[in-house]
């Protein structure tokens, strides 16, 4: 690839990522320290880590059936490529919630990050920042609130190319440098609900995501196996949130030095349902405190349930199975995107999240109408290998592929000709994706 002479564009070349390790390569000898093709990327970091980090990140609901279901999806959908189409200049940005990224990609909320690197959640939230795209925090952290929104500006301080794409001119309450997410499980202790809200808020976590798939873990035998539960466990991490929280531990703290799960069981995974009437409720809350920013429901896979988040007041959707972790069997997320983007594409910002390996699989949700992409279980195996440097080996590598492909086949803006454009993929209903290991490897 000739980097000279390259028109300048709204988003950056990401693509000459792929320039970068070639000529590191060829130049020095030096190669990547690990596979980014997925398959080998998830079987490295078996080898990388204990049984119990591995197995929280990488277990799925009964039979694995509704992971196996979002990775046929992404199969069934073929793109169609364009030829003798200017792509000299990609333009990648877009806005979400007000926020103008660099790309259609989010880090989607993980918890309990410390059992893949001892830095946990602030390896990804500065990679993030560095990024200049968004982070989601999830309440089930192994870092504090206010120690992760500092490392995610610490990440947008090292300015480049990509972070300097963010614009925001709404309100934060924390002066946040780039753009964050907080993502809620909701317990049933309302002022410790409150509490959360006012710490995410202030430390510039500017939109609420409440995850309402998961009051419990999943059924997930490979955890089963090995008791994987580590908040039971000595020195058990994962109570970050709660253990910096005044009002949990003023209510809870003397509890929870006699118990390790008292934060988990009663504030996280509690296994006590919500219902529609307590996110009026909610959302209310979350207005008052934040002026106004947006409120997301992360769990959407199905059309009436689009158009209830709609009514109940939200702003956004998360069109996610939970990465087939809950409900075995269950519908795969691609597959339910086209209907929910048919009742509510128009109302509401659709991020959709579930299976996603590749640029291919970005564009690919994106043409049937997400507006933005998640991305979770990549950048942990990312870490899991080399922290910060093997996260942001993964995410770069990840824009490159989107890039590449953009560049290839001819489409030349996100917003303007993947976004909605069923016309740039094709379903085919026939065929068997290729099982593991079925792919041209060292």
């Amino acid at each position: 690839m000739d980097p000279t002479n390259k028109p300048k564009g709204p988003s950056p070349h990401f693509s000459l990522y792929q320039r970068e390790i070639f000529r590191r390569g060829g130049e020095t000898g030096q190669l990547p320290h690990f596979s980014v093709h997925p398959e080998e990327l998830q079987e490295s970091t078996k080898a990388k880590l204990n049984d119990r980090s591995y197995f929280y990140a990488n277990s799925n609901a009964g039979l694995g059936w509704t992971d196996r279901a979002n990775r046929e999806a992404f199969y069934r959908w073929r793109i169609i490529p364009r030829t003798l189409v200017d792509t000299n200049v990609r333009d990648m940005t877009t806005t979400l919630f007000g926020h103008k990224i660099p790309a259609p990609i989010l880090f989607a909320p993980i918890g309990i990050n410390k059992l893949y690197h001892p830095l946990g959640e602030l390896v990804p939230a500065k990679i993030a920042g560095e990024l200049g795209i968004p982070y989601c925090l999830s309440t089930a952290g192994s870092q504090p609130i206010e120690d992760v929104a500092r490392a995610n500006d610490a990440g947008a301080a090292i300015k480049n190319e990509s972070n300097s794409v963010h614009e925001y001119s709404g309100p934060n309450g924390g002066n946040a440098q780039g753009p964050r997410f907080y993502q809620l499980y909701m317990g049933h202790d309302d002022e410790i609900t409150i509490s959360l809200l006012e710490r995410a808020w202030k430390s510039g976590f500017d939109v609420m995501m409440l995850t309402t798939d998961t009051w419990q873990l999943g059924w997930r035998p490979t955890d089963i196996n090995i008791a994987n539960y580590v908040f039971y466990y000595p020195n058990a991490v994962g109570n970050e949130i709660g253990a910096s929280d005044p009002v949990f531990m003023k209510k809870y703290g003397e509890e929870l030095k006699k118990d390790s799960g008292k934060w988990i069981d009663s504030s996280v995974w509690h296994g006590k349902a919500h219902t529609w009437e307590k996110i009026d409720w909610l959302v209310k809350q979350w207005k008052r405190i934040s002026g106004g920013r947006p409120f997301v429901i992360k769990g959407i896979q199905n059309a009436e349930d689009a158009v209830l988040a709609y009514e109940h007041g939200c702003e956004g959707i998360v069109v996610t199975n939970h990465a087939g972790r809950q409900v075995d069997g269950a519908i795969a997320s691609l597959d339910a995107l086209p209907e929910i983007v048919e009742a509510v594409g128009d109302k509401l910002t659709i991020i959709y999240d579930s299976g996603v390996r590749t640029g291919a699989d970005v564009f690919k949700a994106l043409a049937l109408g997400a507006h933005a992409v998640a991305v979770g279980r990549l950048y942990v195996w990312g870490m899991s290998h080399e922290g910060e440097a093997g996260c942001r080996h993964v995410m770069r590598s990840l824009l490159a592929d989107l890039d590449i492909l953009m560049t290839v086949a001819g489409y030349a803006s996100i917003e303007k000709d993947v976004i909605g454009n069923k016309k740039a993929v094709k379903y085919n209903p026939s065929g068997t994706p290729p099982g593991p290991g079925e792919h041209a490897h060292l």
